[in-house]
């Protein structure tokens, strides 16, 4: 296993929310930064490792408002297209209730970046995990809305392109209310076909959803007996058809950061634990790519720390420490 700071932590500043890609010339990974969450100075910053080191991190991009007044930037996700092409997907906003969705393109694997664009009015893009391409084409992008103050609740939805970004489509929303708040899905690819969807929640449990016909339609949302104490997740279908997931096994606090497996996607047995003690160990992404496992989160908002592992590091393991069912 390798474990690396992407960076040096930053005074008087913090970062958080980090998302990965895998290039034909490496990885890519990006975050906001700023003085504080939330403040018009945040914006997307990343970095690009080709080797054994990353690069220097640089700042991407800034949001602003119609008026053209600084406005905060959130929760970049990364995806790169079989064709080469890597595309920034991040949101703008004073807040999570009023933030919309931008997109950006790398034609060189994040070494440089073209204008940023706005998405369709009511599409969000992915709103913390990445987006899981289908057969036919059709991208598939894990998405929610924290409608608080127009009485809707937290609810996830998702939204789809069939034509490599061009036309967008919306599901229905999914959740919201009293008892069933959750957001920021993570897909799960299964080799029957069927696709399944672990969520943040807040009731103290991660939340599950399933979808039989290519993400237009999902399963009412059930609580399993995975923790989740309002934090963020992330979770990857390997090659072999195991699951991965990556979140704090706690309901009250972001430590400690879990690695687990499992080979249904409903019993799940902790393989790795990559951070505990103090202070907060949070919102990951990890990225499946041929035997290679990456991970990165946040690291007490001070840094983003990267991990590789290779799939042989689990091998063996059985996935049976954990049910999620109820």
């Amino acid at each position: 296993m390798e474990r690396q700071r992407i960076f040096e932590p930053v005074p008087l500043a913090q970062c958080h929310a980090a998302t990965l890609a895998a290039t034909g010339r490496g990885l890519v990974a990006a975050w906001f930064s700023g003085t504080a969450e939330g403040e018009a100075d945040v914006g997307i910053w990343s970095a690009t490792r080709q080797g054994p080191a990353w690069s220097a991190p640089v700042r991407v991009v800034t949001g602003a408002d119609a008026a053209g007044m600084p406005s905060p930037c959130w929760n970049p996700v990364l995806w790169s297209w079989p064709d080469g092409r890597l595309t920034l997907f991040y949101k703008v906003g004073p807040s999570p209730r009023d933030w919309w969705g931008m997109v950006m393109h790398s034609p060189d694997a994040g070494a440089s970046w073209g204008e940023p664009e706005p998405l369709p009015r009511g599409i969000l893009g992915p709103i913390k995990n990445k987006p899981v391409l289908l057969e036919g084409g059709r991208l598939l992008c894990p998405s929610s809305g924290e409608d608080g103050d127009r009485g809707l609740g937290w609810s996830v939805h998702f939204e789809w392109t069939d034509d490599g970004g061009r036309r967008w489509e919306r599901g229905r929303a999914i959740g919201g209310g009293e008892g069933c708040e959750i957001i920021q899905p993570a897909i799960l690819s299964h080799g029957d076909g069927r696709l399944q969807a672990l969520c943040r929640g807040r009731q103290g449990r991660i939340v599950e959803t399933w979808s039989k016909d290519g993400g237009r339609r999902w399963s009412a949302p059930q609580a399993t007996a995975l923790p989740n104490p309002n934090s963020g997740i992330d979770a990857a279908t390997l090659a072999d058809g195991r699951q991965l997931l990556v979140y704090n096994p706690t309901i009250s606090q972001r430590s400690p950061l879990a690695l687990a497996l499992s080979s249904d996607g409903k019993s799940w047995r902790t393989v790795l634990t990559l951070e505990s003690g103090e202070g907060e160990f949070s919102y990951p992404a990890i990225v499946a790519e041929g035997d290679d496992i990456h991970i990165a989160y946040t690291r007490k908002r001070e840094t983003i720390v990267y991990v590789k592992l290779g799939v042989a590091e689990i091998a063996g393991v059985a996935p049976s420490e954990v049910s999620s069912g109820p």
